[in-house]
């Protein structure tokens, strides 16, 4: 009788798990079912490239079916677990609820925003944590800059040229960026805009932007910033936002249309629902093999586990990175097919081997085996390594297309807001075609 493999979440830790299983097991010995909200891999750490508009954005995510030939992928969302029967209870796509039996269970749920309750946050910011709210940034964008070259007044055009990120981890640096180089690039096809010029603001409750890195490197990272015009904002947070301005918690009214929260993420709610071990974040607890504590064949990787970080001593959580995640995805699936006869459990003994900060402008800052790089070089040594690590070989030519592409040419000034989700037909909002033909 074959194994049953279920293994929810098709992140990182998710979908190089569903991999590695296929690779090391016999076809006939197990049957892996991957749940996951949606059909693709999102690569997030070529997210702001898909937002200033250097990459495709279909060109950042794989699809699961393109690269999982033997895994069962169900759309769907979990819902709840019985860890006792060996049971999870999913919604599918279609709202049809069902209960998968596993003999082995790997939970990759990833992360959702850390929010706060900020009075406008959820009305008027955006997020940046998908492709979704990557591509609306742009959108946002472009139609600020269309509604500020329509207007005659200065002080009018103001909120709509000013940006404010909140939070200086990976996600708010590189985006603010990424995105005011995309700016710099198409602003010429807005004289007015041209003329006043953009404001451009990152907002960090910490004392120094980006603690994920060393100190040295953020402080490089921050210099950039504040070359380029960048004004960052440390001990500073967020107080309000209305329609036309934001208040940081310092007393200063900034007027902006363009508010991006960046200021991390946590494990989903749901993992506090379903029955197993949680450390005070909400991350599930787990062994240095990632076995859940107490449950024997359920499993936890990535963003929405405590896995122990080996450079830690195993004292603290690993850091909810993408080069973390795939590789416990890795180990996990090792030791599942451990815990069925074929091989031993191992710990995940992996340490950051790198760290890359895009900046934009064809730059970054990096720190390689211990090396400080920074400027063109650690640009191309990052961009190298996202390279390797993109699955296939087709997805490496987009991208290296796109990246020369953006070498010699200019990048468009197309807003895309009603990609994908079209006016009901028949109301006469059809666009310019339709209205010209009536």
């Amino acid at each position: 009788m074959a194994w049953r493999v279920a293994i929810v979440g098709g992140g990182f830790g998710g979908f190089y798990a569903a991999r590695r299983l296929e690779r090391i097991l016999p076809h006939e010995s197990a049957r892996v079912t991957l749940v996951t909200d949606v059909n693709y891999l999102l690569y997030t750490p070529l997210l702001p490239g898909a937002a200033a508009g250097t990459l495709e954005p279909r060109h950042v995510v794989i699809p699961l079916r393109e690269e999982l030939s033997r895994t069962a992928v169900m759309l769907g969302r979990l819902t709840g677990a019985d860890p006792a029967q060996r049971t999870i209870a999913v919604t599918s796509a279609d709202g049809r609820e069902e209960r998968i039996e596993y003999d082995q269970l790997v939970l990759a749920l990833g992360s959702v925003p850390r929010t706060a309750p900020i009075p406008g946050l959820r009305e008027h910011a955006l997020g940046f944590n998908s492709l979704p709210e990557a591509v609306a940034l742009r959108n946002r964008t472009l139609l600020n800059l269309e509604v500020a070259e329509s207007l005659d007044d200065p002080d009018a055009r103001r909120p709509h040229l000013t940006f404010l990120f909140v939070g200086a981890g990976y996600a708010g640096v590189e985006g603010i960026a990424e995105l005011q180089d995309y700016v710099a690039d198409v602003i010429t096809r807005y004289p007015r805009s041209r003329l006043d010029g953009t404001r451009w603001i990152l907002a960090e409750l910490r004392e120094r932007i980006m603690p994920e890195i060393t100190p040295s490197l953020a402080a490089f990272a921050e210099r950039e910033l504040r070359a380029r015009g960048i004004e960052v904002r440390t001990g500073t947070g967020l107080a309000s936002i209305e329609g036309d301005r934001a208040e940081l918690s310092d007393g200063e009214s900034i007027p902006t249309r363009t508010v991006c929260w960046t200021a991390g993420v946590r494990p989903p709610a749901l993992t506090r629902e379903l029955g197993l071990p949680v450390d005070a974040d909400g991350r599930i607890v787990v062994d240095r093999t990632m076995q859940v504590d107490g449950h024997p064949g359920v499993w936890a990787v990535g963003d929405c586990a405590a896995v122990p970080d080996p450079a830690k001593g195993g004292r603290a959580p690993s850091p909810p990175t993408a080069q973390h995640a795939l590789r416990q995805g890795r180990r996990v699936a090792d030791n599942v097919a451990a815990a069925m006869g074929r091989g031993r459990p191992r710990r995940f003994r992996y340490r950051t081997k790198g760290v890359f900060v895009d900046m934009g402008r064809h730059k970054a800052v990096a720190e390689v085996v211990g090396i400080k790089l920074s400027g063109f070089l650690a640009w191309w040594i990052a961009r190298t390594y996202h390279l390797a690590m993109m699955p296939g070989t087709a997805r490496r030519l987009r991208l290296v297309t796109d990246w020369t592409v953006g070498l010699f040419f200019g990048r468009a000034s197309a807003e895309l807001g009603q990609l994908g989700t079209p006016a009901r037909l028949g109301d006469g909002s059809g666009g310019g075609e339709a209205a010209a033909s009536e």
